[in-house]
Parts: structure tokens; C-alpha cells; sequence
């Protein structure tokens, strides 16, 4: 049976063979018997491979800007068309920006100091208080009940006390005569001393309830805007309630906490300890309307090794009452002026993994990419510190996204000296 199947499929396999030989000898002899499409196809891939390999001892080639662009400017082999403004020197405002958070001065829980009834709430919600104001007020029957039983003690002790100082005068005008033994006075000596004691226990049982009894008059004990009330009238109240009858927040003046760079932070000391003040300017999230200005207070204790930045605390005016606690506000600290700073505008500078730049046209109309340092911000310039960059010089401010160092530029709209 092996040899019946062998018999069939060498003549089979022998015709195959003779097909490809022949196939090959028609595809390397006779090129112009190819399909067109095939041929083009062949054509297109060994001219890509003689580019890709270029002569002996050629480097490869990198254009460094997108897929397709030639001369990294667009797809066509065009120059890139951007905006340009010029580098210049002004004096400029050393101002910090940093994101601030809105902290009370000073916060309380108003609480009742005793246990009672609540009769009567003398606030509103959000209501401005002062210091000492009357807020509510407990029952006081109980606390009235407890002075005047402490004043009854007090009087009964008192009467007895005197009882036993007359006693005691009897008994040493007795003694001058020979008419009592000196055991009896010494003993009436002692009595009136321990009722003296009794007397002054009694004393400060009635100081005890008179302070019970002004603590059912709840007062507030700083200056500030009342928050929501924590309990209705008519409930009882405890004095280890944590949430009390109601906070007060201290909202004027308002403090803001926010961090600033480490690299400014001897100049920020050196200032402080010389007693200049350093101002302090609250924004909205935009930067478009002013909240409130005010003065740095004081510094933290140690700079938070995570950021590289100190903490500061400032006060802000907040006379109208528009800043509120934990109210997040764009601040800017004014640290210093710049004497005629090289300056760019802030639309030319560009971040990256590797920091800051600015793209710079020179004279054959291609671009250098220069880095920089930031110092200071001003309306839409920057102040910077650079190698390489001088007045004068013209930065791309827009179209920068499709460029790098190197590219060919057209500038299309350029900035007046």
C-alpha cells in the first residue's frame, strides 16, 4: 500500500518543482512579463532601502519634528509661519504667585459651661458679633436655688461663728480672774477657728453658685460672624456637648496660609527681621478681580522637604467680608523691584520636561531654543535670567508648538522695536 502511494504523488510533486524553477527563470529573466502593480510595488521598496542606506560611512538621517515634515516645518516643506515679539529691559515688580488658603484668625465653639434647659437664643445665623455679647440663655431656677442655699449656709455658720467669739472673749476674761480652767479656753479657741474655716468653705459654695448662675447667660468670648445654631430652643443642653450652641469664626482680619519657593527665602527673612513689611495681594481664581490686600505675619519652622517651600501666613483686610475660611485665593507676594531686567513676554516661554525656554529667530530664519530662568511676573511679561539671550531679540510667541531648535520659520506678525 506505501509503495501504491509513493507511486502516486511523486509525479505530482516532480510537476510542482518544475513549476517553480520555471516560474522563478520567467521572474529574474524577464522582468517586463511582471504585473504593473507588482512592479511598481518592488520598485518603491528597493529605492526606500538604498535611501535608508545611503553611501558608505553615512550617518542616519533625523528631522526632529513631526512625521513628513521636511526642514521640521509643515508638511508641505514650508517654513512654519509664527508670531514674534521683541526681549526687552524694564523694571519689574518681584512678585511671588502661590495658591492661598483662607484660615480664621482666630475660631471658637460656643458652649454652654452648664447643664440645662436652653430658654432663649439672642442671635441670628451669620449674624457679626462682639466679644461679651449675649447669645442665649439657660434656665437659671436651679442655679438661683443653689446660690441661696449656699447664702443660707453661709449665714447659719456666720451666726455661729459670732456665738463662738462672744464665748470665747467670756472665757478669757474669766481666765484673767482665775474663774476657768485654761483647758476650756483653749478648746473654745479651737471652735472658733474651725468655724472660720466653715465660714470661708461657705464663702466660696456662694462664689461656686454665683458663677454657676452667670454661666446660664452664654456669652460670646471673641469677636466674629456666627455659623449655623447647633441647638432649638427648649432642649437640654449639655456642657460636654461637642458642637456646642454655635462657632464663631474671627473673619476680620482674615489670615491666608501658602508656600513659597525656598530660593526666595533669605530674602523673605532678611526683610522680616528688618522690619520692612511685605506686602500681600489676594485674587480670584482668574486673576481678574482683586479680593484683598494685606502683610505677611510670620513664617513656619521648617521647610516642607517634599515641595521645597516655606509656608507663610499673612493678614488680609476682609472689612467686607467677601474672603470666608478655607476659601482658596491666587496670591501674590510683592518681595522686591528689578532694576532694568531682561524681560520676555510670558505667551514666548515654553515648559518641558527640561524646563523652561524661549524660541529665539535668527538670521537665516530658523529657530534656537534658549533656556531660562524665571524671576518675576508682571501683567503678560517675565522677567528672566538667560546665556544667550539679549535686548533686542525676537522670540516666537505663537506657533512655538510646532517647533524646536532648528526649524525654519516665516514670521508672520512681528512686534514694533
Amino acid at each position: 500500500m506505501l509503495n501504491t502511494i509513493r507511486s502516486r504523488l511523486l509525479p505530482a510533486a516532480i510537476t510542482a518543482l518544475l513549476l517553480a524553477v520555471i516560474a522563478a527563470v520567467l521572474w529574474w529573466g524577464f522582468p517586463d512579463m511582471r504585473p504593473s502593480w507588482l512592479a511598481s510595488t518592488t520598485q518603491e521598496t528597493a529605492s526606500a532601502r538604498e535611501g535608508a542606506a545611503g553611501k558608505p560611512g553615512d550617518k542616519p538621517k533625523w528631522s526632529g519634528g513631526r512625521p513628513g515634515n521636511k526642514d521640521m516645518g509643515d508638511s508641505s516643506g514650508k517654513p512654519t509661519p509664527v508670531s514674534t515679539d521683541l526681549v526687552k529691559r524694564m523694571d519689574m515688580v518681584l512678585n511671588v504667585q502661590a495658591l492661598g488658603t483662607m484660615t480664621a484668625m482666630n475660631t471658637a465653639v460656643v458652649r454652654s459651661q452648664v447643664d440645662g434647659v436652653l430658654k432663649s437664643l439672642r442671635f441670628t445665623e451669620g449674624q457679626q458679633v462682639q466679644a461679651g455679647q449675649l447669645l442665649a440663655e439657660i434656665d437659671p431656677r436651679a442655679f438661683e436655688a443653689q446660690l441661696n442655699q449656699a447664702l443660707g449656709q453661709l449665714a447659719r455658720d456666720n451666726a455661729q461663728l459670732l456665738n463662738a467669739q462672744l464665748d470665747l472673749q467670756r472665757y478669757q476674761d474669766l481666765l484673767k480672774k482665775d474663774a476657768i480652767a485654761r483647758q476650756q479656753v483653749e478648746t473654745q479657741a479651737a471652735l472658733v477657728a474651725q468655724l472660720q474655716g466653715t465660714v470661708q468653705a461657705d464663702q466660696a459654695n456662694v462664689e461656686t453658685a454665683k458663677l454657676q448662675l452667670s454661666h446660664t447667660r452664654v456669652t460670646a468670648p471673641i469677636s466674629g460672624r456666627l455659623g449655623l445654631k447647633q441647638a432649638e430652643l427648649g432642649s437640654l443642653v449639655r456642657a460636654s456637648d461637642p458642637n456646642g450652641l454655635v462657632s464663631i469664626t474671627q473673619t476680620q482680619p482674615m489670615a491666608v496660609v501658602f508656600a513659597v519657593p525656598e530660593i526666595h527665602v533669605p530674602l523673605i527673612m532678611r526683610k522680616l527681621k528688618s522690619g520692612q513689611t511685605l506686602a500681600v495681594q489676594a485674587w480670584d481664581r482668574d486673576r481678574k478681580q482683586r479680593l484683598a490686600s494685606g502683610r505677611v505675619n510670620t513664617t513656619d519652622n521648617a521647610i516642607d522637604v517634599a515641595t521645597g517651600t516655606l509656608k507663610l501666613k499673612a493678614s488680609l483686610d476682609n472689612r467686607d467680608g467677601q474672603l470666608f475660611p478655607n476659601q482658596f485665593a491666587q496670591i501674590e507676594l510683592q518681595l522686591d523691584t528689578l532694576k532694568n531686567t531682561l524681560v520676555v513676554p510670558s505667551a514666548s516661554v515654553q515648559r518641558s520636561a527640561q524646563g523652561n525656554m524661549v524660541l529665539v529667530v535668527q538670521a537665516d530664519s530658523t529657530v534656537n531654543a534658549v533656556p531660562v530662568q524665571l524671576l518675576a511676573v508682571q501683567d503678560d511679561w517675565q522677567a528672566v535670567k538667560a546665556e544667550g539671550l539679549k535686548e533686542g531679540d525676537s522670540v516666537v510667541t505663537d506657533g512655538a508648538d510646532r517647533l524646536r531648535s532648528g526649524s525654519k520659520v516665516e514670521v508672520v506678525k512681528a512686534a514694533k522695536p
